[in-house]
C-alpha cells in the first residue's frame, strides 16, 4: 500500500475511528436485521449517518462499490427513521405526567404502536437474509479499499458545514431549527473522525449540547403534531394543549442553547403557528402539565 493511501499515516483523520465505524456498521446492520428493537434501530440509523458523512463529506469517495453501499443503506435508514420517530414519540408520551384525558392518551399510545408495527413490517422486507449478506460483503470490500485521496481535515469540514449552512430567512422558527439540527448532526459526525485534541473535544461538546436541546424539542413537536392529527387541535383536546405547552417550553430551551453557542447561529425570528393563532383568538390557556421527561 502506498504511503499516500495508507490509513495509519494519514494524520488529519483518525484511522482507528475509520476502522471502527465499518466494524460497527456491520454489527448494527446485523442487529437491526435480527429484531427492530428501539436501541437497535437507533444505533443503525446513527451509524449509517456517520458512515455516510465519512465517505461523502470527509473522504469524498467516487468508488462505485461505496456509492452502491450507501444507496442501499440509506434506503433501509429511511424506513428505520420512521420506526425511530415513533419510538421517541412513544417515549415522550409515556413520560408525560398530566391528568388530562387519560383515555385519549391511551388511545394515542395504541395508535402510535400500531403505526410502528406497520413501519416495522416494511423495514423487515428490506432486511432479508440474502440482502443483508450482500450488504455485509459490500461493507467488507469498502473497508478494505477505503482511500484518502484528499488531505481533508474533519474539523475543518465540520466548521465549514456550520458556516456554509443555507438557512431560510423567511421560514418559521421551527423550520430554521429543524434544518440547523440536521447540519449540527453532520458537523458532529465529521468532527468525530479527527484525531483527539482540545479543539475536537470542545467542538464536539458544543455540538452535542445543541443537538440534544434541538432534538429534544423536535421529538415533542413531532408528538404534538401526531396528537393533533388524531385528537384535534388545542380547542378540542386538553391533552393536545398540554403537549403544546411542553413543546413551547422545549422550543425556548432550544433557542436559548443556539443563542448561547459560540458557533454560526441561525436566524430564529418567531413566526406564529396555527396553534398560536388559536390562542390569540381568545382561547383560555390550559394549566401547565406536570413533570415531563426529555424524549
Amino acid at each position: 500500500m502506498s504511503p499516500s493511501h495508507g490509513l495509519g499515516i494519514f494524520m488529519t483523520i483518525a484511522a482507528d475511528r475509520v476502522k471502527v465505524i465499518f466494524r460497527k456498521m456491520e454489527r448494527d446492520l446485523l442487529g437491526v436485521a435480527s429484531g427492530q428493537r428501539p436501541d437497535a434501530v437507533h444505533r443503525f440509523r446513527t451509524t449509517t449517518r456517520r458512515l455516510q458523512t465519512l465517505l461523502q463529506d470527509v473522504i469524498h469517495t467516487d468508488d462505485r462499490n461505496q456509492k452502491k453501499l450507501l444507496k442501499a443503506l440509506n434506503r433501509i435508514r429511511r424506513l428505520a427513521g420512521q420506526v425511530r420517530d415513533l419510538d421517541v414519540q412513544l417515549e415522550a408520551l409515556r413520560s408525560l405526567r398530566v391528568p388530562q384525558e387519560p383515555r385519549r392518551k391511551t388511545r394515542l399510545t395504541q395508535n402510535l404502536l400500531e403505526l410502528r408495527a406497520q413501519h416495522e413490517r416494511k423495514l423487515c422486507k428490506l432486511l432479508k437474509k440474502e440482502d443483508v449478506h450482500e450488504l455485509t460483503r459490500r461493507l467488507k470490500k469498502a473497508a478494505s479499499e477505503v482511500r484518502f485521496h484528499s488531505k481533508s481535515d474533519p474539523l475543518g469540514v465540520a466548521r465549514n458545514m456550520l458556516v456554509a449552512a443555507t438557512l431560510p430567512t423567511d421560514a418559521s422558527q421551527e423550520e430554521v431549527l429543524h434544518r440547523y439540527r440536521i447540519v449540527i448532526k453532520r458537523a458532529r459526525y465529521a468532527a468525530e473522525f479527527s484525531p483527539k485534541s482540545n479543539e475536537r473535544t470542545q467542538l464536539l461538546a458544543q455540538l452535542q449540547k445543541l443537538q440534544d436541546a434541538i432534538g429534544n424539542w423536535h421529538n415533542w413537536m413531532t408528538l404534538t403534531h401526531s396528537a393533533r392529527e388524531r385528537l384535534g387541535d388545542i380547542t378540542q383536546s386538553s391533552l393536545v394543549a398540554a403537549l403544546h405547552n411542553v413543546t413551547r417550553a422545549k422550543l425556548r430551551q432550544a433557542v436559548a442553547a443556539v443563542s448561547a453557542a459560540q458557533l454560526r447561529r441561525p436566524t430564529v425570528e418567531r413566526k406564529p403557528t396555527s396553534l398560536d393563532r388559536s390562542r390569540q383568538s381568545g382561547i383560555k390557556k390550559p394549566a401547565s402539565p406536570g413533570r415531563s421527561a426529555a424524549a
